[in-house]
C-alpha cells in the first residue's frame, strides 16, 4: 500500500502566513499540487514527464476542509493518493497533518484531467500507457478521505459583479493559462480583513470550467448564504468567475470558475 501514498514535507515560513501567523490557502494548495506533481512524477505520470508526449494535468475540481490552519514555523505532512481513475477524470485525495505532534489539520479531494496540449482536448487516461495508472489507486476500502465531495455551485439570476480585474505574467503557469492558485487568492481578496480576524475558513470548494490567458479581464460575481454567524457575516459565499464580459456571445462573460467558501 505504501508505494502507492507520496508524503510530502514542508515548513510554514513565516512570509507564507497571513496576519493571524496561519497559512494562507493559497501557499497550502501550492503545498498540495507540490504533493500531486511529486507523486505523480515518482511513478512515471509527472507533467514533464507526459510534455515529452504532448500531455499534461490540468486540475478540474479542489476542495479542502480544515479543523484548523497550520501555523507560523509548524512542520507539515501532506500525504496524496489516487482514488479512483476514470476514462477523463481521476480523483486525488489529500491528508495535512502536523509532522510533529501528529494533529491532522484536514483534507482535501481533488478531480485532474488530462488533456493533449496541442488540441487541448481531454485525452482517454485508460488508454495511456496500456492503463498503467490503474496500479497506483487506493479505494476508499484502503484509505479513507472523510471529506464531501465537491458539490455543484448553482447561483441565483439576481447576482451582480462585485469586482473586475485584468491578468498579467504573475498569473500565469507553465501551461500557458491562469494558475489555479491565483484563482484562490483573488476569490480570497474579496473578503475584508474583519471576515479573517473573526472568521477562519472551514470549507473551500473551487471547479474550474474553462482556460483563462493573460490579458483576460475577470468578472467577479457572488452570491452570500442567508444563514449568518453572530456578527452577521454570511456562513458560506457561492461566486463564479467570468472572463471578457461584452463580447457577442457572452454578453455577462464566460464562466470560467465556480467556488464555495464556507466560514466558521
Amino acid at each position: 500500500m505504501m508505494d502507492k501514498i507520496e508524503t510530502y514535507h514542508f515548513m510554514v515560513e513565516p512570509f507564507h502566513v497571513d496576519f493571524t501567523g496561519h497559512l494562507f490557502l493559497g501557499v497550502l494548495g501550492n503545498h498540495l499540487l507540490n504533493a500531486a506533481g511529486r507523486h505523480s512524477h515518482n511513478r512515471g505520470w509527472g507533467i514533464d514527464q507526459l510534455n515529452q508526449t504532448h500531455f499534461t494535468w490540468v486540475l478540474s475540481r479542489l476542495s479542502i476542509e480544515l479543523d484548523q490552519m497550520p501555523e507560523q514555523y509548524a512542520e507539515v505532512e501532506v500525504e496524496t493518493w489516487v482514488e479512483s481513475v476514470m476514462k477523463l477524470f481521476t480523483e486525488r485525495n489529500f491528508l495535512i497533518r502536523n509532522s510533529k505532534d501528529g494533529r491532522i489539520y484536514g483534507y482535501a479531494r481533488s478531480i485532474w484531467a488530462m488533456i493533449d496540449t496541442a488540441t487541448r482536448q481531454p485525452s482517454d487516461l485508460l488508454a495511456l500507457k496500456d492503463g498503467d495508472i490503474l496500479r497506483y489507486v487506493l479505494t476508499p476500502d484502503e484509505k479513507q478521505c472523510p471529506i464531501a465531495k465537491h458539490r455543484p455551485v448553482r447561483l441565483s439570476a439576481a447576482v451582480q459583479p462585485v469586482r473586475t480585474i485584468d491578468t498579467y505574467y504573475s498569473d500565469v503557469d507553465i501551461n500557458g493559462h491562469i494558475n489555479s492558485v491565483k484563482y484562490i487568492e483573488h476569490i480570497l481578496d474579496l473578503f475584508p480583513q474583519s471576515q479573517f480576524e473573526r472568521h477562519a475558513i472551514r470549507r473551500f470548494e473551487i471547479a474550474y470550467k474553462a482556460e483563462a490567458y493573460m490579458g483576460d479581464t475577470l468578472t467577479f460575481v457572488t452570491e452570500p448564504s442567508t444563514d449568518t454567524l453572530p456578527d452577521r457575516t454570511p456562513v458560506s459565499t457561492q461566486l463564479e468567475i467570468r472572463k471578457n464580459a461584452g463580447s457577442e456571445a457572452h454578453p455577462q462573460g464566460e464562466p470560467i470558475v465556480a467556488a464555495k467558501v464556507v466560514w466558521e
